[in-house]
């Protein structure tokens, strides 16, 4: 971060609108904000150089794309010195999508989309369980996501001030 900053209502209001749709045009939220949109664009501008927002994503259904398995992966470290080595070989694996250190039994716990569960196990038995550093790991397969959601910043902020 360039410079502590201090999020005001306005920040939170235009931060709330892009995160219930990220492609809100800045004029919309000018307007529901009651700012002009050369204010949002450089609130915007701040709040990146911030690094407090880092870009938007597309929401795909994955499924519709023939990648029908999502797999959460527990992987136990032979000691946590080796996750930084870990976190990069599993960094060259599309098939993960996201990787967390975690506290617990395990070091790190990954999320996987795989077509389906024959590539899921050659992703495990071919690719994952052959990097160094692993001890071992537990798969859990989602069945069904129920909801994948962004924080509703907006309504944290007025329930909890």
């Amino acid at each position: 971060m360039a410079r502590n900053y201090e999020l005001d209502d306005t920040d939170r209001k235009i931060l709330a609108l892009l995160i219930d749709d990220a492609k809100t045009p800045y004029t919309e939220i000018a307007r529901k904000v009651h700012v002009s949109g050369g204010t949002v664009h450089v609130r915007m501008a701040r709040l990146e150089e911030l690094g407090i927002v880092q870009g938007a994503t597309l929401k795909i259904d994955y499924q519709k794309l023939g990648f029908g398995v999502r797999a959460f992966l527990g992987i136990y470290l032979q000691k946590s010195s080796v996750y930084e080595g870990v976190v990069k070989a599993l960094r060259e694996i599309p098939e993960v999508v996201s990787i967390d250190f975690t506290t617990g039994a395990y070091g790190i716990f990954a999320r996987l989309i795989c077509r389906d569960t024959n590539h899921l196990r050659e992703v495990l038995h071919e690719q994952i369980q052959l990097i160094d550093g692993i001890e071992r790991t537990e798969t859990l397969i989602s069945l069904e996501e129920a909801f994948n959601r962004p924080i509703q910043l907006q309504q944290i902020l007025e329930d909890h001030g």
